[in-house]
């Protein structure tokens, strides 16, 4: 890969990994720095990727250390405070983005990670595989699971307006 289409890659795909970082993260600057992560290893690595396979390679690299920053999260034990949309399902005043967000964080990592890139970011399950380091089998199980999970607790706000 030549200078000029690492700085393409930048500008095509920086975007879109940084989305699906910070959905599934929520913290901006954590978020940031998988991102510039997943760049600088690119650039590293610049000679054995190819220009056509990167945005399958940012996708993984990012998406493995986001895993990573997630599992250490997890083993300090970081208990975060109870969201005001929690707050808010109780004067059941959502709005749908509101009951999507809460679906998503209610969904496993791996579940979470899957439906976004297949339903965000339009990504083949094929493509998904590759990126989460699954069978394609296991990526429609996930999407499946996580859709159901989705539609149930869409169906549980709507009766509860």
């Amino acid at each position: 890969m030549t200078r000029k289409e690492y700085n393409k890659c930048v500008d095509l795909y920086s975007d879109r990994v940084y989305r699906f970082i910070v959905k599934n993260m929520k913290h901006h600057e954590d978020a940031q720095d998988v991102v510039q992560n997943a760049f600088e290893k690119l650039w590293l690595n610049r000679e054995k990727v190819d220009f056509k396979k990167a945005r399958s390679y940012l996708f993984t690299v990012a998406y493995r250390n986001m895993i990573d920053i997630i599992r250490k999260i997890k083993r300090i034990d970081w208990v975060e405070e109870v969201p005001d949309r929690v707050q808010r399902s109780a004067s059941k005043s959502f709005e749908l983005q509101d009951s999507l967000n809460l679906g998503l964080s209610q969904l496993k990592d791996v579940q979470k990670s899957v439906i976004l890139l297949r339903d965000y970011e339009g990504y083949s399950y094929k493509e998904i595989a590759e990126i989460a380091g699954l069978t394609v089998a296991q990526v429609k199980v996930y999407i499946y699971r996580s859709r159901k999970k989705l539609q149930q607790i869409l169906v549980s706000v709507e009766k509860a307006i």
